[in-house]
């Protein structure tokens, strides 16, 4: 480390800005970070947060699954007696653009995720303001994500164009939302109303469909014989994530701006330590020719870029922290201990590869160069 340290003390004004220019990389890698975050939590958080291992979908519905799928009553008590099924519970799910029709915020337009549950099912909320769901009763319990908005317990809200009316009647603390709308919980014939747009009676046949069975398994349960009888397909929860709108081409583009990022961080550091040791040269040729092993400088040399890259690293990491958290409320953005610790390990480890690359050109410094030799 003798000379990596000397070379820091000498040099410290390219080092400096070589610190710089990563540091820059890891705020925006903890910025790309928590708005990947931020952005899956607005999109699918809803559904995160359902007690549920897996959604039994329609077999035909194989893209955009809550909007295309329906399960009849026959469905949802056929995955009840399978073995290897600890609960199945029918759940629906739309998107209703409603208004406050009494309240506060009289005349405001409301956006809704409506999750449609029986009262009794173990999807039903525990409200911590207000009271739970009832069957029949047109109570709705919403999220913090719509009382940010002005709604309140005891408002009224009517749904547009099929004009049901919707009472709140308790509000859950947590902030959940699906496709970047507040999740409101409603009963089940709550749910067929604004799902079919009718606010008087519904066909037979309405009364007996969900979107969704919500399924509890028991681990390795073998459900291919009911998928089978049912023409329903099960899905883990995580692979429901991708029916939310708009969540795959956030992800995948979140993920592929972050790709860059690290690829561009890996040749930047490269670009860097390769003129370095370019310029380096007759320093490395004098050692060689005093007797220094290769191992010796390459390990002196990596050493030097592990140090600048982690102090550089540490110190872009936390001003990237203290912006975010700046974020926060005014943007979908979440702070996550692992991404962060992911994005910076990455920058790190990606950068150290770079300039390994480049300082591998230790290797062919002939000693000779030292003692004025020409090749």
């Amino acid at each position: 480390m003798f000379l990596a340290l000397r070379d820091l003390r000498f040099a410290r004004g390219r080092f400096a800005l070589m610190g710089a220019v990563v540091a820059l990389i890891a705020v925006l890698g903890v910025l790309l970070s928590g708005l990947a975050s931020g952005l899956a939590d607005a999109g699918i958080s809803g559904l995160r947060a359902l007690p549920v291992t897996h959604m039994a979908f329609d077999e035909k519905a194989t893209s955009e699954q809550f909007s295309r799928s329906a399960v009849e009553q026959e469905d949802w008590e056929a995955w009840s007696g399978a073995p290897g099924v600890e609960r199945a519970e029918p759940f629906g799910n739309t998107l209703v653009n409603a208004q406050v029709t009494q309240g506060r915020e009289k005349g405001e337009q409301v956006n809704l995720a409506v999750f449609g549950m029986a009262s009794d099912s173990s999807l039903a909320p525990s409200p911590d303001d207000g009271k739970g769901l009832e069957d029949g009763g047109g109570g709705i319990v919403i999220t913090q994500e719509i009382a940010d908005l002005g709604v309140r317990v005891g408002d009224e809200l009517t749904a547009d164009k099929s004009e049901v009316r919707l009472k709140v009647v308790g509000l859950v603390d947590d902030t959940v939302s699906y496709g970047h709308i507040g999740v409101a919980y409603a009963d089940l014939d709550t749910w067929r109303h604004l799902h079919y747009g009718l606010p008087g009676e519904l066909p037979e046949a309405a009364l007996r469909q969900a979107t969704a069975v919500a399924l509890t398994l028991e681990d390795g349960a073998d459900v291919t014989a009911v998928e089978k009888a049912t023409g329903t397909r099960a899905d883990d929860k995580e692979t429901t994530y991708g029916a939310s709108p708009g969540y795959t081409a956030e992800s995948s583009t979140m993920a592929l701006i972050k790709g860059f990022l690290y690829a561009i961080s890996a040749l930047v550091v490269g670009a860097f330590f390769t003129v370095w040791t370019v310029q380096r040269k007759p320093e490395i040729a004098l050692l060689k020719a005093l007797g220094a092993p290769t191992r010796y400088i390459l390990r002196d040399a990596l050493a030097q870029v592990v140090a600048v890259l982690v102090v550089a690293t540490a110190a872009g990491t936390a001003v990237g922290l203290a912006l975010g958290s700046a974020m926060i409320g005014k943007a979908p953005f979440s702070l996550s201990a692992p991404a962060i610790a992911t994005s910076a390990g990455l920058l790190i480890g990606l950068g150290t590869v770079g300039a390994a690359v480049a300082v591998r050109r230790i290797t062919a410094v002939d000693p000779l160069t030292a003692l004025g030799a020409t090749r």
